[in-house]
C-alpha cells in the first residue's frame, strides 16, 4: 500500500470539550457532543466501511440523525478488474458533510479494506478520536461479472479480497474493543446473491455466501459478550454498484447508445422481484440495518435478513 493510500481525509470537528484537529484538515465545523445528542444511538460510535456513497452513505446519515458519531472509511481508488469507477474523495467529503448536517461528528479515513493493517488503523484512529467503537457496518463491496470459464484470476481475487477478506479484516479489527467493553453490534452487507446463484456471478456469489457463513460462525464466539453479529441481504439496490455506464451497456446488449434512462426503463419493464419493483432504495436497506444495530434486535444474532422485495419467497425455507 502506498503512503497516499494511508493518508486520512479528515476535517476539524468541534465537540463540547473543545476542538479536535484531524490530519489534513482544511476547515472546522461544529457538532453537538455525544452527551447532548438524542435518538436510538445517542452516545454510540459507528464505523461504516464503504461509507463514501450508496448504501454506506445512507447508513451514515441515518445513524447520525439518530444520535451516533460516525467513522467513514473507503478506498477511494479504482480496482483494475472492475469496469465501473469507485467512489472519489468528493463523494467522501459530501457524505461527511451530510453526517454533520444530521448532527453527528465524523471522522473520514481513506482506507482499503483489502489490507488488514489498513482496517486495524481505522480502528486505532477511531478509538483515539471517539474513545470507542460500538457499532460497525461492514458494507464495502464490489461487483463484477464473467462466466466462470472466462473469468480472470484478477477479477476473482479482487471480488473475494474486497467482499470476503475485507469483512474478515474489519470484524477482526473491531471485535477486541467490543469484547473489552462487553458491547457491540455488527451488521454485514451480504446480498440476495448470498442465498441464490446468479449466472456470470460466481465470484460475487461465492463472496456473499461466504460472508453469511463467516458471520454465523463468528457470532457464536461472542454471543455471551453482549455482541450481536448479523447479515443483511438486499436484492438489487439503486446505487452506483449496478447503476453505472458499464451496467447500462450489459443490460442493453446491442444498443449503440445505452443510457441511464433506458437502463431504468428496462428494469421497470422487467422487474425481477415479486413486488414488481426494479430495485430497492438504499434507505430501505438502512431501515433493516438500523434495526439490527438497535437494542430492539438485541436477541437477534447469527441471522441473515432479506430486503429482497419478495425475491426469496420461492427459495427453500
Amino acid at each position: 500500500m502506498t503512503m497516499d493510500d494511508k493518508v486520512m481525509s479528515r476535517r476539524h470537528f468541534v465537540g463540547a470539550a473543545g476542538a479536535v484537529a484531524a490530519a489534513g484538515a482544511a476547515s472546522s465545523v461544529s457538532a453537538a457532543s455525544s452527551g447532548e445528542r438524542r435518538g436510538r444511538f445517542a452516545g454510540k460510535v459507528a464505523w461504516i466501511t464503504g461509507g463514501a456513497r450508496g448504501q454506506g452513505r445512507s447508513h451514515a446519515q441515518r445513524l447520525a440523525a439518530e444520535g451516533a458519531d460516525i467513522i467513514l472509511s473507503d478506498s477511494l481508488k479504482d480496482v483494475g478488474s472492475i469496469d465501473y469507477p469507485m467512489a472519489r474523495q468528493s463523494d467522501m467529503d459530501d457524505t461527511a458533510d451530510m453526517v454533520r448536517a444530521a448532527g453527528g461528528r465524523v471522522l473520514a479515513i481513506r482506507s482499503d479494506i483489502r489490507d488488514a493493517a489498513s482496517a486495524a488503523d481505522v480502528v486505532r484512529q477511531g478509538q483515539a478520536m471517539f474513545g470507542r467503537i460500538d457499532l460497525m457496518v461492514a458494507n464495502a463491496g464490489i461487483y463484477g461479472t464473467s462466466s466462470i470459464a472466462a473469468m480472470s484470476d484478477a477479477l476473482f481475487d479482487d471480488i473475494i479480497q474486497t467482499n470476503l477478506y475485507g469483512v474478515f479484516h474489519a470484524i477482526r479489527a473491531v471485535l477486541p474493543g467490543m469484547v473489552d467493553q462487553r458491547f457491540g453490534r455488527i451488521v454485514v452487507t451480504s446480498s440476495l446473491a448470498g442465498r441464490s446463484g446468479h449466472a456470470t456471478g460466481s465470484a460475487y456469489c461465492a463472496s456473499k455466501w461466504g460472508i453469511i457463513g463467516m458471520v454465523k460462525a463468528a457470532s457464536l464466539e461472542v454471543a455471551r459478550q453482549n455482541i450481536t453479529m448479523n447479515c443483511v441481504c438486499p436484492t438489487s439496490v439503486n446505487t452506483p454498484l449496478i447503476d453505472n455506464p458499464a451496467g447500462w451497456a450489459k443490460a442493453l446488449p446491442g444498443d449503440p447508445e445505452p443510457t441511464r434512462a433506458k437502463f431504468q426503463a428496462k428494469r421497470m419493464a422487467n422487474p425481477h422481484s415479486p413486488q414488481g419493483i426494479a430495485w430497492v432504495e438504499p434507505s430501505d436497506v438502512s431501515d433493516t440495518v438500523l434495526f439490527l444495530l438497535s437494542e430492539e434486535a438485541r436477541h437477534i444474532t447469527g441471522s441473515a435478513i432479506d430486503v429482497a422485495a419478495g425475491a426469496m419467497a420461492n427459495n427453500a425455507a
